[in-house]
């Protein structure tokens, strides 16, 4: 079981570049990847979006690139002659026209927007992918052993919360064949209260009465689902896969079967004990929604 939330960072230097990635996850009912490369690597987002969804599932996940030159890495650049033949021609222009005794000097003439620029080589992303792909799988390690840990304790705390359900489930069970006596007894009280007599506790209309009552208030079926539930529990505990969304829907399930049980059971004992159920499977549910 591992938890939505971490964060990891990888790097990886080769040939005086260094490529550094930061990941940091936080909670989100489904996978959701924020990715921000630097424009010269972005040829390489799908490949950046694989190798990530192959080791997170779920969560949101906010991922940066970010590439270092060494001091030993030269800068690839060209002059756009062309543009700077248009900028002289217009700063002479301008000169003329107000009458300014400098003349065009080269250092402006390099301080213009698009004089100067990066050479780029559409290769250079895919040569990039070995430093990155190191910088990524170090960083997801990382990533991964945090909502490992993380998730140690969920699941830790998510045991502790099934047990109370548990203990509870089985004082309902051990409750139950009760409730059918006390409404019995209630009922021969309420027919010697009316004054009716001739009515035996045996009687027919009696039976016929009771036999109504434990129908509509047997809970035996959702005391069993709740026991299968608790036993789904055990197995997502022992999974290697994400199983967020298969919790998300057993505490469903669980919280249905409380429900039933609570509307059927005329208990005052019983219901005490779905009261805090419920409020356990609340607790339960709010935690389930930071496992993967």
């Amino acid at each position: 079981m591992k938890s939505m939330t971490g964060y990891g960072r990888g790097e990886c230097a080769r040939d005086g570049v260094k490529v550094t990635v930061e990941l940091s996850s936080v909670n989100r009912k489904s996978g959701e990847i924020t990715l921000n490369l630097p424009r010269d690597l972005e040829p390489l987002e799908a490949q950046v979006r694989d190798e990530i969804n192959k080791r997170i599932s779920r969560g949101r996940l906010n991922v940066r690139v970010a590439v270092h030159a060494g001091a030993d890495a030269a800068a690839a650049v060209k002059v756009n002659t062309a543009l700077a033949r248009a900028y002289a021609a217009e700063f002479a222009k301008l000169c003329k026209e107000l009458r300014l005794a400098d003349g065009v000097t080269l250092a402006a003439l390099m301080r213009a927007p698009g004089v100067l620029e990066a050479e780029e080589d559409p290769a250079d992303a895919e040569s990039f992918w070995p430093s990155v792909q190191a910088a990524l799988q170090q960083g997801l390690d990382a990533l991964v052993k945090m909502r490992e840990r993380e998730g140690e304790h969920l699941a830790q705390d998510l045991a502790a919360r099934i047990e109370l359900i548990r203990a509870a489930a089985g004082r309902i069970g051990a409750q139950a064949p009760q409730v059918q006596v006390q409404f019995r007894a209630r009922l021969l009280e309420r027919i010697k209260a009316a004054g009716l007599e001739g009515i035996a506790a045996d009687d027919e209309r009696m039976l016929k009465e009771v036999v109504l009552f434990a129908d509509r208030s047997d809970i035996t079926e959702e005391l069993t689902r709740l026991q299968s539930h608790f036993k789904q529990f055990a197995d997502c505990l022992k999974a290697k896969e994400p199983v967020g969304r298969t919790l998300d829907f057993l505490s469903q399930e669980m919280n249905r079967e409380i429900n039933t049980i609570g509307s059927k059971a005329q208990d005052a004992v019983i219901s005490r004990e779905v009261v805090q159920v419920k409020a356990e499977l609340e607790r339960f549910r709010e935690q389930v929604q930071n496992v993967e």
